[in-house]
């Protein structure tokens, strides 16, 4: 008898080794990879990046920031329910922070705060933070050009 693989590892419940997704997972985790409160799309945001990994999942990032302090940071996602809840920790340790301090989010403290995300898939922590680097740059890109759009310039 062949059985079908799932897409969400939750369905899965126990593994023969023993694995066992709700069991083995920290609160937060759970609470991280189930939560869609910042998923969404935002149009013209102040910043936006995507990014897709090597194992097919894609990020994008849509960030709102206000007096250079990011208010939001939504994200649309296909993949996995570990992308999930990384791209959600990166929204969760983003929002109120400054754009300086955001590009200090790394994928180890992604990990971190999560608490068993499987070694197996550090990768998604380093998608999500590479998404989200690739919004600030676009938002530190489009805050150069409106300065040099609002310096008049002397003719030579």
């Amino acid at each position: 008898m062949l059985m079908e693989k799932k897409e969400n590892p939750a369905e899965e419940g126990p593994h023969p080794n023993g694995f066992d997704f709700w069991q083995d997972h920290s609160e937060r985790f759970l609470m991280m990879a189930f939560n869609r409160e910042g998923e969404g799309m935002v149009e013209n945001p102040d910043g936006y990046g995507k990014k897709t990994g090597d194992c097919g999942d894609t990020i994008e990032f849509f960030l709102t920031i206000d007096g250079h302090r990011i208010k939001a940071a939504a994200y649309r996602i296909s993949g996995c329910l570990y992308t999930y809840a990384c791209a959600g920790t990166v929204g969760v340790l983003a929002e109120g922070r400054s754009v300086d301090e955001a590009w200090e989010i790394s994928p180890q403290n992604v990990i971190d705060y999560l608490e068993t995300l499987p070694a197996d898939h550090t990768h998604c922590a380093e998608l999500a933070v590479g998404a989200f680097y690739l919004a600030l740059s676009d938002y530190q890109k489009k805050q150069g050009c409106r300065e040099k759009d609002a310096t008049p310039q002397t003719p030579r």
